[in-house]
């Protein structure tokens, strides 16, 4: 649901049955998923430990990629969007932030490699800023 409920629904089954990128659902869930595909290989690699607490101990200040600084300040906005959607009784909305999140983490993997045994300080702030988004992704696809 992405409008308001005062608006004309046209639901297209077909779309709904896709599974690609025009399919909203299917996008931020392939988001979702794809960040759960990233933490996989990275416990095997010996040079950084990949637990929660030693990801979310990472410097962020080697965050300084447009993209990067980009997903952090629509992470950021989350705690606004949901007390706004809250206030203004507009569950669509975080559908809407769904969707951007989910294409803001899109173009951030396709232009910032995450793993790189070779630079174990941005490979740890990476995954941090990769598990708040998975985090964030899960709250909105389970809690919407």
């Amino acid at each position: 649901m992405q409008r308001s409920s005062d608006t004309t629904l046209d639901f297209d089954l077909e779309l709904a049955k896709k599974a690609s990128s025009e399919n909203p659902v299917f996008y931020v869930q392939y988001a979702h998923a794809r960040i759960c595909s990233i933490f996989r290989p990275a416990q095997g690699i010996e040079t950084f430990q990949t637990n929660e607490p030693t990801v979310l101990q990472a410097d962020k200040t080697f965050l300084i990629e447009p993209t990067e600084r980009t997903l952090i300040l629509k992470l950021l906005s989350y705690p606004d969007e949901i007390r706004w959607a809250a206030s203004e009784r507009a569950p669509y909305q975080l559908a809407r932030y769904a969707q951007e999140l989910a294409t803001l983490f899109h173009q951030f993997y396709q232009q910032c490699r995450v793993l790189n045994p070779q630079d174990q300080n941005l490979t740890l702030a990476r995954l941090h800023l990769v598990l708040a988004t998975r985090i964030v992704l899960r709250n909105l696809l389970t809690d919407i």
